[in-house]
């Protein structure tokens, strides 16, 4: 484990030089070993650079601000296809859907009215509101991506009204106080890192300017530590390591929060957008989901890992820097968490053995033909599951549960055809013969689509 803490060290110390970052900061959170972190450089200020130095996470924000919709989504206080005047009175745009705004496909402006980035003065909520008659819906609904930090920020007003508090309120009691994120703030505190503009042709830096960004802050208000936002990666991607009874969100939901929306770019598809979560599709069904954040002087990439050979259970990065131009923190947590994995990966549990498939199913295991191709249908882990028999390894089996008093009709709860039925047909001796998955005959030789006699011998 030492050798694989030097290399991830040196990982970070070349970015930190390479991109001339005043000061890095670096957690990586997996549920088999402590927690990792390194700092290297100054704060710019009288604070030492430490683990607990908070830095600006900026629109990593909204991850939290999505949850915060989603759970009251779960508990029937909103539908994701209201429309966002049902819930907040606003004088346009009330017609955009919770939906499209969390995956940015609303098409509303990105920013609020006004010119905040030369002002740095953002909105209170009632202007934001108020001002929404001068937004512009700059592209059709549905149409593409096309990020908004106006959307989120009325999503998180949404949020407070639902709750009867402020955004703020209800992050700290829903979510940061939960999970433990109590580095997770919307202040800097006395020992934040100071934020800076890197000189292009020298090595001078400029401290940037402090922000607050009042009803905006939904979207980029939050500071935190790397040690915070690696747990909170860590959630997002395997919230049953983190959150096992599902106290802050069901695990289901999250999964329905990773499922792409939208991809971010028409021709190049190497990231996308889910409900608030940007996803990035690594090689062998590797997905890393997270965010990534800017504000003067900061940086912030915060990534989980979902899938692959050697994953651990509960691994998160967080990559925070003081440089507002350092383009290589981006890519930097997606390279720390492959390396982890590549040479130091998780152990291989042992396998034992568990209980036979119930003679209900007994005659169902084994290989079966549909349209042509070959399945394999098995019993592993408690439920009955079927793979291509030439899926690529790492291809997720289906898995089927029987419906309530009707053992011979299942519902595909995951993988290929979720939601779809497969109904089962036994012969006169009790012998399952030929199945239907989404509609489609399953049998145990391979038949063409005409001339099938669907009744056994001896029927009428």
């Amino acid at each position: 484990m030492v050798e694989i803490n030097v290399r991830l060290g040196r990982m970070v110390r070349q970015v930190q030089a390479g991109a001339r970052v005043p000061a890095l900061s670096v957690a990586l959170h997996r549920a088999d070993r402590p927690p990792w972190s390194i700092t290297v450089g100054a704060t710019g200020n009288d604070a030492p650079l430490t683990p607990l130095t908070p830095f600006r996470i900026g629109s990593v924000t909204k991850t939290f601000t999505a949850v915060l919709v989603l759970q009251c989504r779960d508990e029937g206080l909103l539908d994701l296809d209201d429309p966002v005047g049902r819930h907040l009175d606003v004088p346009a745009h009330g017609e955009m859907t919770v939906r499209r705004l969390l995956s940015h496909t609303s098409g509303l402006q990105r920013e609020p009215y006004g010119d905040i980035w030369d002002t740095l003065r953002a909105p209170g909520v009632e202007q934001l509101l108020a001002d929404l008659t001068r937004a512009e819906r700059v592209l059709p609904p549905a149409r593409r991506f096309h990020y908004s930090n106006l959307g989120m920020a009325l999503l998180g007003e949404l949020v407070g009204r639902l709750r009867g508090g402020t955004w703020v309120e209800v992050l700290a009691e829903r979510v940061l106080a939960p999970l433990g994120l109590t580095a997770t703030t919307t202040r800097p505190g006395p020992h934040a890192a100071t934020g800076f503009l890197v000189d292009a042709y020298s090595d001078h830096v400029r401290p940037e300017p402090p922000t607050d960004f009042g009803a905006v802050g939904p979207a980029a208000q939050l500071w935190s530590t790397a040690g915070d936002m690696a747990r909170w990666a860590a959630f997002l991607a395997d919230p049953v390591a983190l959150d096992p009874t599902g106290a802050v969100l069901a695990a289901a939901t999250l999964d329905e929060m990773r499922w792409p929306r939208t991809v971010t770019d028409e021709t190049n598809w190497v990231d996308g957008f889910g409900l608030g979560l940007i996803l990035v599709p690594q090689p062998n069904r590797v997905l890393h989901v997270g965010h990534d954040g800017a504000m003067p002087g900061f940086l912030a990439s915060v990534y989980g890992r979902r899938g692959g050979d050697g994953t651990p259970a509960a691994m998160g990065c967080a990559v925070l820097g003081s440089a507002g131009t350092a383009r290589p923190i981006f890519d930097l947590p997606h390279r720390l968490l492959a390396a982890s994995v590549e040479h130091d990966p998780a152990d291989i549990e042992p396998w034992s053995p568990g209980e036979p498939a119930p003679e209900v199913y007994r005659d169902v295991l084994g290989r079966w033909w549909g349209e042509g191709f070959e399945y394999v249908f098995c019993w592993r882990d408690g439920a009955l599951r079927a793979r291509g028999a030439e899926d690529p390894p790492g291809k997720p089996a289906a898995v089927f549960a029987p419906l309530p008093d009707r053992p011979d009709v299942l519902r595909t709860v995951s993988g290929r055809e979720v939601g779809e039925l497969l109904r089962l047909t036994r012969d006169e001796r009790g012998t399952v013969r030929r199945m239907h998955w989404a509609t489609y005959r399953f049998t145990r030789d391979q038949q063409t689509f005409d001339g099938y006699d669907v009744r056994w011998p001896g029927q009428g």
